[in-house]
């Protein structure tokens, strides 16, 4: 069984002091026991299941949210002060008390529920039982604290162990960036005598290059001019035989130019002369 025990104030007397014991089995909705008590008198009662669900309807509201109400009401205490009210009226020979608990709204409170609760014939047993209530929940109280105490110093402990190694990664880190930094500018020192001993190469090839390239034109230069004046040459000879060629006629035509001359001479009439003067000195050879 759980119980819990609240400190009120009823609405009629806010001096007054009342000590609420509010005891359940599984849940709140199942049904709960109420004991009442101002340290000299004590009162009991008894709230059903039946009675919860009655109330519920009553007010028209879920029965889910209504134990909700309730479970603030009666349960949270200290929490949900100013929040819900609480009546108590005693009669006068305090054999009954009447209890109500409600819940405070901007423009009014509505009620939650009520019931009444008998006194107890033997009221010193029930202080008794309240007085040894808080006494336990004093001592696990007060072993909680010892052990949340145990661990807050077993946590602080572990956190200074953690702090010293976290100063020794860092120093470590800094030393190992120092080592790394040191290294990097014998490297990048290294790279940079690389780099103006290749420029030093590159300028002297490119100045290399450059007297080649300066060579090689002048040749070419002066082998143009001489390719010049020879090529002139051969082309005066040329034109000079072409002249002598254009002056001379051809030979149909130097033919015909003697042909049609007049102090050309015949010569054919002599050959065939000649001819019959040699054949008559052959014919007569042979007869003789």
């Amino acid at each position: 069984m759980e119980k819990t025990l609240n400190r009120i104030h009823p609405v009629s007397d806010p001096e007054a002091t009342y000590f609420l014991q509010v005891s359940w089995e599984k849940d709140l909705g199942t049904g709960f026991g109420i004991i009442l008590s101002d340290g000299q008198c004590a009162w009991t009662g008894t709230v059903s299941e039946a009675d919860i669900s009655r109330e519920a309807a009553d007010m028209e509201m879920n029965r889910e949210k209504y134990v909700e109400e309730l479970k603030r009401a009666l349960i949270a205490g200290e929490e949900s002060a100013g929040k819900y009210n609480f009546a108590i009226s005693r009669d006068e020979e305090d054999k009954e008390c009447h209890f109500s608990y409600e819940r405070n709204l901007k423009d009014g409170s509505f009620r939650l529920g009520s019931l009444k609760l008998q006194k107890v014939s033997s009221p010193a047993e029930v202080v008794k039982e309240l007085i040894g209530y808080c006494l336990d929940c004093l001592g696990r109280l007060k072993a909680r604290n010892e052990h949340l105490q145990k661990e807050n110093e077993r946590l602080f402990s572990n956190w200074s162990d953690m702090e010293k190694r976290l100063e020794r990664c860092v120093e470590a880190k800094e030393d190992l960036e120092a080592d790394l930094y040191s290294r990097f500018i014998l490297v990048l020192n290294e790279k940079k005598a690389k780099i103006r001993v290749l420029q030093k190469l590159l300028n002297e090839a490119k100045e290399s290059k450059a007297d080649t390239k300066y060579t090689r034109d002048s040749i070419a230069t002066t082998q143009m001019s001489t390719g010049g004046e020879d090529d002139y040459d051969a082309s005066t000879d040329e034109e000079s035989e072409n002249l002598t060629r254009a002056s001379l006629p051809s030979a149909p035509e130097r033919r015909e130019s003697f042909l049609g001359s007049p102090d050309a001479i015949d010569t054919a009439p002599r050959r065939k002369r000649r001819q019959r003067t040699a054949n008559p000195a052959g014919t007569g050879a042979k007869m003789a």
